[in-house]
């Protein structure tokens, strides 16, 4: 049996954290694509090899920041419009990195009904991976870090990642038509532009790369590494991180892992002020699971 926690967070209080505002996830999705476009505007400026590499890392860590907003999506947390959002969930967030709203849903939800459990897609699928079990050593994390940076490791997750995400076929007929015209469209307008050679550098490398480290990194950090899965508050980790760690491991409050699977309400734009609120609880300010950034705190659990 696990520990739940049963805070007591005013209903006052919890009806102002959990309510919607579309311009804030307009304004995040806007962000990760307007850096997603100056850093290969950037590259292609300088025609340097250090400043593309710089540019692969930060594309990398917008992708990761759309899927974050697909998350958000997937949890309706956009609008109280459902329709709206999602289609923008898709146009905007999911299908460019491969994938739909409601398959990534089913599968999430499913993680979070039975968490660290085996009836739990995620936790079944990297129990007994040695890439996920610690403590490991420092070296052999490197080696990882190394394989996906090189796309061996990225591979072979994405054969475990879209047979998980993509298995339902639970979406409308209108939204596959319009997903499958969405990639003929961009197919179109690649080969009209002839850039094809810029989406396999600016796109593809990125997001076998830099992209797919990203979400290995923030998936250890959510539920590995010195974990007590035998208390709801010890399961499930929120890191703060170091400044340049939100560009890449954490995009719109996602290190608040441990308050989100708390309350999955909540919108990624009001996590920080619900972690103050669950502060004030001594039983959570003293047992939650919460840990000073991704390459110091993170790493010492995973590697002691």
């Amino acid at each position: 049996m696990v520990e739940t926690y049963q805070s007591a967070v005013d209903p006052r209080k919890m009806k102002e954290l959990t309510g919607l505002q579309p311009w804030r996830t307009l304004a995040a999705l806007a962000l990760d694509w307007l850096t997603i476009m100056a850093a290969i505007l950037a590259a292609e400026y300088f025609q340097n090899l250090f400043v593309y590499l710089l540019a692969v890392l930060i594309i990398g860590g917008r992708m990761h920041g759309l899927g974050v907003l697909m998350h958000e999506f997937s949890h309706y947390r956009f609008s109280s419009n459902r329709a709206l959002s999602e289609w923008l969930g898709n146009i905007l967030s999911a299908w460019p990195i491969g994938t739909t709203v409601n398959s990534y849903r089913l599968n999430h939800l499913a993680h979070h009904q039975h968490t660290n459990t085996d009836k739990d897609p995620d936790w079944v699928a990297k129990l007994n991976v040695a890439k996920y079990t610690f403590p490991r050593p420092i070296g052999k994390i490197l080696t990882v870090i190394a394989g996906y940076l090189v796309a061996i490791e990225s591979i072979i997750d994405l054969k475990s990642i879209l047979a998980r995400v993509n298995k339902s076929d639970a979406d409308s007929k209108a939204l596959k038509l319009a997903r499958l015209g969405f990639y003929l469209a961009v197919a179109i307008a690649l080969t009209w532009t002839q850039s094809w050679i810029g989406f396999l550098i600016y796109w593809l490398i990125p997001y076998l790369t830099a992209f797919m480290l990203c979400l290995y990194v923030r998936s250890v950090a959510e539920h590995f590494g010195s974990m007590d899965y035998g208390r709801e508050l010890g399961a499930t980790r929120s890191v703060a991180p170091l400044l340049w760690e939100r560009l890449f491991f954490c995009p719109h409050n996602i290190n608040y892992h441990l308050e989100h699977h708390l309350y999955p309400g909540v919108p990624f734009y009001n996590l920080p002020a619900l972690q103050n609120v669950l502060m004030e609880d001594p039983k959570y300010r003293a047992e939650a699971h919460l840990t000073r950034g991704y390459s110091t705190g993170v790493l010492r659990e995973c590697t002691g």
